[in-house]
C-alpha cells in the first residue's frame, strides 16, 4: 500500500490580535490555485481556475466570481421544500462584487482565458467575517497559481466605536460602530473602498482608510510568503499585437473629426457623430474592415479615450465645456405620482431617476436568512436600470449584480438618517427607476430617494445627496473631476462616489484603475466632493428641505399602544377569531408582538380609533379606587356579580350594595341593572371587590 505525500504550506498575518492563516496544498489540488483561509473558527476555501487557452474572438477578459455561504457552515439546514441552497442572497452577490472589483484590473492586457474564482464558506463562528476572508483568499489563490496576476491584495473592515478605529470589528463592536468600511489595497496603495458612516467628517474617513492600509500590508506579506513556499510558475502572456500602421492612419484621418465630435455636449448626438465617423472609415476599408471590425473599433475607442484624456489633462476642458468642479444642471420635482406615498423626479444633466417611497407595516419587513441567524429588515432600497435608459434593447431579467450593488450603496447612504422604529414604526421600501443615464445613476438615486422619503412624510434627520467623482493622472498632472459623465468614468483612472449630509459622509464607494492613490489626492477628492454635495443639497432644498408634516392620504397611519403581555390572548381570541373580527369591523390591520406592543394600521382615522377603543376594552385591568359603570350579571344570597368591562367581573357584597342595611340582594338590584361601582379591593388571586354604596352619585372615570 502506497502512502500519498501531501505538501501543505501555510503562513499567517496577525491583524487586531487575530491570526489570518493561509494554507495551500491540502484541498482542491486540481484547481489552478487553492487556498484555505482561517480566522478563529471561520474557514473559507478560495479557488482560482483559468482555462489553458484563451477564448478566440473576444475583446474582454472573461472573469467570473462566485461566493457561497453554505448553511452547514453554521450548523443549519436550509429552509424551503428542496432543503438546499438556492439563488445567491444579496450578501453573497455583494461579496462577489467586493472580490471582483479590486482583482479585475490586476490581470494583464491580452489575457483572455476563461477564469473563475469560487470562495466557499466552510465554517462560520459568527465572530469573524467570512467576506473579508473570501477577498483575501481569492487574492492568495490567484497569487500561488499559474494565472498571471499583478497582486496580491489584502482586505479589512474598519469600524469606529467611541472615537476609536477598530480593524475587523466583532459583531458586537459593529453594533456600536458609527463607521463600517471595507478597504482593499496592495503594496502600492488603496485599490477599493466601500462602506457607510453616520455623518462623519471627511478627515475621519481618510484616517480610517489609511489606518486600514497599514494592516493590509501584513496580509499582503503573508500571501507573498505563501507564494515563495508554494507558488507555481506564472504563465507567459503576450500583449495583444496591434496594427500600429492602422492606428497611425486612424489618428491621421479621423483625429480632427473625433476631437470635433467630442465637443458635442449631448450624449446621443455625440455618440451618433462618432458612430458615423467610425462606420464611414470601416466602409472605406472594404472587406478588411468587415473582417476586422471588432479589432478596429477597439483601436478607435482607445484613441477616443486618448482624446478625452488629452482634453482634460492638456486643454483643461471637459466634454460639454464644464470646469473640473462644475455640476451639471439639476432639476427636482416631488409628488410626481398621484397615488404613491412619496415620489420624486431627480434630473442631473442627462441622468434621471424617478424614485418612489412606499410605507408599510411590520408584516412587510424582509426576513433575512444568514449564517449568523435570521433577522428582519424594515428599510429596503431597490435600484432598477432598464435598457431604455441608455437607448438599448435587452431582455428584462431579474436584477443584475450591478443593480443590487448600486441599490445597496444608496440604501447605505440613507439608513443612518432614518427615524428609529419607536418614533416611526413603518416598513419603508424605496424603488429607483432610472429613466436616463449618463453618469452616476446611483448618486441620482440617493438624491431622489431623500426627496421621495421626505415627500412621503418620513422624518429624516437631514437630507442626503450623492456625487460621483473622477480622477485622471498624467505624467506631471493629476485632475479631479466633479460629477463625472459616462465617458469620463470609462476612460478615467478612478470612480469615486460619495454621499452625505451637509456636514458628514454617509457612504462611499471607490474603485481605482491605477496602482494606488496617495493620501493627499484622496483628501482633495473628498473635500471637492463635499463642495459638490453641498451644491446639490442646495438645489434639492429649494424643492423640499424637510419631511412633510402629514403622510400621504393613501399611506397607512400606524397607532401604537401597549397592553399587558398576559392579555394578548384576549386580543387574539380562539384561533384568531377576536382580532379578525376587530379588523373586519374597523377596516384596520392589527399586529401584536410578544412584548404587548400593538400596532394598528389604517388609512381611516376613525377606524383606527375604534380599534384602539375595542382593544382597550378587551385588555384593560381594574384599578383600585376607580369608578366603573357596571352591569349585574348574576345575583346570589351574599351579593351581586357585576361586569365592569368585557371579560372582567367583580363582587359587590351585600354589605356594599347600599348605605342602609340590605336584607335581600334582589330588594336593591336585579340582573341586567347598570350602575356605578367603585373598586375597593383586588386580592392576590386577582379577585375584585366592588362597592355600590361608595359610588352612589359619582360619575364613572371612563
Amino acid at each position: 500500500m502506497r502512502t500519498m505525500t501531501i505538501m501543505v504550506h501555510s503562513t499567517f498575518a496577525t491583524v487586531s490580535d487575530k491570526q489570518i492563516v493561509f494554507e495551500t496544498g491540502r484541498l482542491a489540488k486540481q484547481a489552478s490555485g487553492s487556498v484555505l483561509v482561517r480566522t478563529g473558527e471561520t474557514v473559507v476555501l478560495a479557488t482560482a481556475v483559468a482555462e489553458k487557452k484563451g477564448r478566440e474572438g473576444i475583446d474582454f477578459f472573461p472573469l467570473t466570481v462566485d461566493y457561497l455561504e453554505m448553511t452547514y457552515a453554521a450548523g443549519k439546514i436550509p429552509g424551503g421544500f428542496f432543503k438546499r441552497e438556492g439563488r445567491p442572497t444579496e450578501r453573497e452577490i455583494l461579496t462577489c462584487r467586493f472580490i471582483d472589483r479590486p482583482i479585475r484590473p490586476l490581470f494583464p492586457d491580452g489575457f483572455r482565458a476563461e477564469t473563475q474564482i469560487i470562495a466557499t464558506v466552510l465554517s462560520s463562528d459568527g465572530e469573524n467575517d467570512p467576506d473579508m476572508m473570501a477577498i483575501n483568499g481569492a487574492s492568495a489563490a490567484l497569487h500561488v497559481s499559474d494565472v498571471p496576476f499583478d497582486g496580491p491584495i489584502g482586505a479589512v473592515r474598519v469600524g469606529r466605536v467611541e472615537g476609536n478605529l477598530i480593524i475587523n470589528p466583532s459583531p458586537l463592536e459593529d453594533t456600536y460602530s458609527d463607521l463600517s468600511l471595507i478597504v482593499v489595497g496592495s503594496r502600492k496603495g488603496i485599490v477599493m473602498v466601500e462602506g457607510g458612516a453616520d455623518r462623519l467628517p471627511e478627515e475621519i474617513v481618510i484616517e480610517a482608510i489609511f489606518r486600514a492600509h497599514e494592516e493590509i500590508l501584513k496580509i499582503v506579506e503573508a500571501q507573498e510568503e505563501l507564494r515563495e513556499k508554494a507558488g507555481k510558475p506564472k504563465r507567459e502572456v503576450s500583449p495583444p499585437v496591434r496594427d500600429e500602421d492602422l492606428i497611425r492612419r486612424i489618428r491621421t484621418e479621423l483625429g480632427d473629426k473625433i476631437a470635433q465630435a467630442l465637443t458635442i455636449p449631448e450624449k446621443l448626438r455625440r455618440y451618433a457623430a462618432l458612430e458615423e465617423i467610425y462606420v464611414e472609415f470601416l466602409d472605406s476599408l472594404g472587406e478588411d474592415g468587415l473582417l476586422r471590425r471588432s479589432e478596429i473599433l477597439g483601436y478607435m475607442e482607445r484613441i477616443q479615450g486618448e482624446y478625452i484624456r488629452g482634453m482634460i489633462l492638456d486643454q483643461n476642458t471637459r466634454i460639454g465645456g464644464r470646469s473640473f468642479t462644475e455640476i451639471r444642471d439639476i432639476s427636482c420635482e416631488v409628488g410626481a405620482l398621484p397615488r404613491t406615498h412619496g415620489s420624486a423626479l431627480f434630473t442631473r444633466g442627462e441622468t434621471q431617476a424617478l424614485v418612489i417611497a412606499t410605507l408599510g407595516t411590520s408584516s412587510d419587513e424582509q426576513k433575512i436568512e444568514a449564517l449568523e441567524g435570521s433577522s428582519y429588515k424594515s428599510f429596503m432600497l431597490h435600484y432598477k436600470f432598464p435598457p431604455f435608459c441608455v437607448g438599448e434593447v435587452k431582455f428584462l431579467r431579474g436584477p443584475s449584480r450591478r443593480e443590487i450593488g448600486h441599490g445597496a450603496l444608496a440604501e447605505r447612504a440613507l439608513v443612518n438618517v432614518l427615524p428609529n422604529d419607536d418614533d416611526f414604526p413603518y416598513t419603508i421600501r424605496v424603488v429607483s427607476e432610472i429613466l436616463e443615464s449618463n453618469g452616476s445613476s446611483s448618486m441620482a438615486t440617493v438624491c431622489g430617494s431623500s426627496l421621495s422619503l421626505m415627500d412621503a412624510g418620513v422624518p429624516l434627520a437631514e437630507p442626503v445627496a450623492g456625487i460621483a467623482m473622477g480622477l485622471l493622472q498624467g505624467d506631471n498632472k493629476t485632475v479631479i473631476l466633479s460629477d463625472i459623465i459616462g465617458d469620463e468614468d470609462h476612460h478615467g483612472d478612478m470612480d469615486f462616489k460619495v454621499t452625505g449630509t451637509h456636514d458628514g459622509v454617509t457612504a462611499l464607494q471607490m474603485d481605482i484603475k491605477i496602482d494606488g492613490i496617495k493620501k493627499e489626492i484622496l483628501s482633495e477628492a473628498l473635500y471637492q466632493a463635499r463642495d459638490g454635495r453641498r451644491h446639490i443639497l442646495k438645489e434639492m432644498n429649494k424643492i423640499l428641505s424637510q419631511a412633510r408634516a402629514d403622510l400621504s392620504p393613501y399611506a397607512p397611519r400606524i397607532h401604537v399602544m401597549y397592553v399587558n403581555p398576559e392579555r394578548i390572548r384576549d386580543i387574539i381570541g380562539p384561533g384568531g377569531k377576536v382580532i379578525r373580527a376587530i379588523q373586519e369591523e374597523t377596516g384596520t390591520k392589527i399586529e401584536v408582538d410578544d412584548t404587548g406592543k400593538v400596532l394598528i394600521a389604517s388609512v381611516d382615522g376613525a377606524g383606527a380609533k375604534q380599534a384602539q377603543a375595542e382593544i382597550m376594552m378587551l385588555t384593560q385591568e381594574a384599578e383600585l379606587g376607580k369608578i366603573y359603570m357596571g352591569t349585574v350579571r348574576k345575583i346570589t344570597d351574599f351579593g351581586a356579580f357585576v361586569e365592569i368591562f368585557p371579560g372582567t367581573d367583580g363582587l359587590v357584597h351585600i354589605s356594599q350594595l347600599a348605605p342602609e342595611r340590605v336584607r335581600k340582594v334582589s330588594d336593591v338590584v336585579q340582573e341586567g341593572d347598570s350602575f356605578p361601582v367603585k373598586v375597593i379591593g383586588i386580592d392576590q388571586q386577582g379577585k375584585i371587590k366592588l362597592s355600590r354604596k361608595d359610588a352612589i352619585g359619582k360619575t364613572p372615570d371612563f
